[in-house]
């Protein structure tokens, strides 16, 4: 990687001192057992999921709870959950949320091609989990965000080499049990990559309808949950929303005019996003055409979807600070890290501590995130044409410059 041949970047990969991941892995393992001694059910996200999978060995619709927002194969997924005892799950589940995270962060680091052994990789692991409060969040509910966490930077980094198809898969797999990551579907049309895209189309496809047969209410996803959707949930859920529909609704907008101002917005995320796909990028700036592209479409999505919450910025955040030592990176701009400022735990804001209200939080933190990255798309400034005139690999098994890149995709 290019990383500005700065002091502090040479310091930062350089490797890491014992005490740093002693430390490190220490942090990560208290947060565990923490979760665990306090939550009996491994999370109230997680618990959701499993009754679901409960109902189904049971006979009943796993759609009957309103609350259960995945497709079929997430019943499927769950059933080990439901034949294991409540005192193993209740440390399995935040340890194996905790592992995803780590998961994600190792292939983002991979990605800009950072050594895993180095400070940066252990210091910014522990800036996510003391610094960053939808970490903590996440494991504490358990909830299935984890695997799009970890599934969306493993496909980025198997695109950067090339290997479309097994990317679509990744993806496809992710979907299959969680349909967060539907929107980098459109990666794949941007690069005109017809077999990655009939992998990640194909593969929740096909595992959506072998499980809905086995179901007692094979359509509970399109008759129940989509119209529970597209009404904006309940009340209740509706106040932890960080989409500016449901937020600029709770602050006396139309709910109308709210939507449309969102879909604007993700409007505009979208032609970002194409936009700098075409611009294209070689050598260095490789890594950061595939992954800001791809976390654009995240906040495009984020920014109108119902529900959008704030453990769903795991999903982008942890590739975006990979970056961060790439000249031109999004995460080298200052609003990066103003974004970050309400998600920093243990700072008071006032009229905004209940619960309730962390909404606002989260939506100031996506909407910024959404500009910083649209700008970066938008106005370019990476490292293209540094280092290496390696390319990126494209369908058909062509390896793209700089100009070709911005053509072919």
């Amino acid at each position: 990687m290019n990383s500005g041949k700065t002091a502090v970047c040479g310091w930062l990969l350089r490797p890491a001192e014992s005490y740093v991941r002693w430390v490190l892995g220490v942090v990560l393992v208290a947060a565990v057992v923490r979760v665990g001694l306090r939550v009996p059910d491994g999370g109230m996200d997680n618990a959701i999921v499993v009754r679901a999978a409960e109902a189904w060995l049971d006979g009943r619709s796993p759609y009957a709870d309103r609350h259960f927002l995945y497709l079929p194969g997430a019943v499927l997924a769950a059933l080990p959950q439901a034949f294991l005892p409540a005192d193993v799950v209740r440390f399995l589940v935040p340890a194996g949320v905790t592992g995803g995270l780590v998961g994600g962060w190792v292939c983002a680091l991979r990605i800009y091609g950072v050594p895993l052994r180095s400070r940066f990789a252990a210091y910014g692991l522990l800036g996510l989990a003391l610094g960053f409060a939808p970490f903590g969040h996440l494991v504490e509910l358990g909830n299935w965000t984890v695997g799009s966490a970890v599934a969306l930077p493993l496909a980025l980094l198997l695109v950067c080499r090339g290997r479309w198809v097994a990317a679509g898969l990744v993806i496809g797999a992710a979907v299959a049990v969680k349909p967060l990551l539907a929107p980098v579907v459109l990666l794949f049309v941007f690069a005109r990559s017809g077999r990655g895209l009939g992998a990640a189309v194909g593969v929740p496809a096909l595992v959506s309808v072998a499980a809905a047969l086995v179901m007692p209410d094979p359509a509970g996803f399109f008759t129940r949950t989509l119209p529970f959707l597209l009404r904006g949930e309940d009340s209740f859920v509706r106040l932890y929303e960080a989409s500016p529909s449901a937020v600029l609704a709770r602050l006396g907008v139309p709910q109308a005019g709210a939507t449309l101002l969102a879909g604007c917005a993700a409007l505009a995320g979208l032609w970002c996003a194409w936009r700098r796909w075409e611009r294209g990028g070689a050598g260095d700036a490789v890594p950061a055409r595939v992954v800001e592209c791809a976390v654009m479409l995240m906040l495009s999505a984020f920014l109108v979807s119902r529900p959008s919450y704030d453990h769903y910025l795991l999903v982008v955040v942890p590739l975006l600070l990979a970056g961060v030592l790439t000249p031109g990176a999004a995460a080298r701009s200052p609003w990066f890290w103003v974004a970050l400022v309400p998600q920093v735990p243990g700072f008071s804001w006032p009229w905004l501590e209940p619960g309730t209200r962390r909404a606002f939080k989260d939506a100031v933190t996506l909407c910024v995130l959404a500009g910083t990255v649209g700008w970066a798309c938008v106005a370019g400034g990476g490292a293209g044409g540094q280092g290496e005139r390696r390319g990126l690999t494209v369908p058909g098994g062509r390896r793209t410059g700089a100009g070709e890149a911005a053509r072919s995709g």
